[in-house]
């Protein structure tokens, strides 16, 4: 059953429903807690260069300006959500500290590369100190989450399934024969070193069962992910982000910035600076969800995450406080609402 979204009743943030894309002309801030949970959340915000309403002319002030953003997104965001942070990076390096803080744990850095077109004819080799820039970051971070042991002390996953099953009184090499495995158990599921893998389910409750019977007696089940319940193994695998992966994907984007058809244009040329092409928003949202999840855009300019999320049968949830901006969005939304109604007829 899909999460019921919560009732919404700021009369002063405009909502415009077109096809599985929610659009808000608002705060993200005032919206976090009405939305869905997000199984991705896709945030292309302040770079830290001045050049929209609100944003900090520097870096300096980065951190603080997303730290309330980030704060929410943890809150609310599911325990198998992946979070694309976009910036360059040196916005990306400053903020970053904030999302750990947060219990954002940093997994890999994507770097766009624009390619040569990007700066041919705009660079004046004789002032320019330093090399052109033809790149951006967005770096992936999925949720650091924890669980309760015995003693109700919040642990790492990777520490907790090591707690559990000390807490049985049985030899480590035991784990292997309730597993049934030849020593993955020892030395994957139990390590505490870099070697550590997150177990199935099957493995996780193959233990349970084990530790039940042959362990110490106790009141509480053994790997009940809430101290009460036993063992979830639905619940168990929704505690590791979604990955889809593409085999000779790479973690540098090559692709060109946007034009053509493509790129919005207002009455004085491009309508956004910084408009960011389908095609990678696209990859993003494949990466790490499922046909029907929810996708979270807090900073949505044009919307491209949510027009590239709608596309593929996921639902989006968007924010853009600039009117200019959301009235576009709008508009490109419904034009591709309009252009899939009339094919399907």
């Amino acid at each position: 059953m899909k999460p019921k979204q919560k009732a919404f009743a700021d009369s002063s943030i405009r909502i415009e429903r077109t096809g599985n894309a929610f659009l808000h002309h608002g705060d993200s801030l005032k919206l976090y807690e009405h939305w869905p949970k997000p199984t991705c959340i896709i945030a292309d915000g302040p770079y830290g260069l001045g050049k929209f309403p609100g944003e900090p002319i520097s870096v300096v002030d980065l951190a603080a300006w997303y730290a309330p953003h980030v704060a929410a997104w943890a809150k609310h965001a599911a325990t198998d959500s992946t979070l694309w942070f976009w910036g360059s990076e040196l916005s990306w390096a400053t903020v970053h500290p904030v999302m750990d803080l947060n219990g954002w744990q940093y997994e890999e850095t994507v770097v766009w590369d624009k390619g040569l077109a990007h700066i041919a004819g705009n660079v004046n080799s004789k002032t320019i100190r330093g090399l052109p820039v033809a790149t951006e970051v967005a770096v992936r971070y999925t949720r650091r989450n924890t669980l309760p042991d015995a003693n109700g002390t919040m642990l790492p996953l990777k520490e907790w399934i090591r707690s559990e099953w000390l807490r049985s009184g049985l030899p480590m090499n035991r784990s292997n024969e309730a597993c049934g495995v030849r020593n993955a158990a020892t030395r994957k599921y139990l390590t505490q070193c870099h070697h550590w893998y997150f177990p199935p389910a099957e493995a996780l409750e193959s233990m349970a069962a084990y530790c039940t019977k042959h362990g110490a007696k106790a009141a509480r089940p053994y790997f009940s992910l809430d101290g009460v319940r036993p063992f979830n193994g639905a619940a168990w695998e929704r505690m590791r982000s979604k990955w889809h992966h593409t085999h000779g994907l790479t973690n540098v984007w090559q692709e060109p910035p946007v034009h053509g058809r493509e790129r919005v244009k207002g009455d004085d040329g491009y309508l956004h600076a910084n408009q960011k092409p389908l095609a990678l928003m696209e990859r993003q949202v494949l990466a790490c969800t499922d046909e029907g999840d929810v996708v979270w855009e807090p900073f949505g300019g044009l919307c491209s995450a949510s027009l590239a999320a709608s596309r593929i049968g996921r639902r989006a949830f968007a924010a853009e406080i600039n009117a200019a901006f959301y009235e576009a969005a709008v508009s490109r939304l419904e034009s591709e609402s309009s252009s899939n109604r009339k094919k399907a007829a």
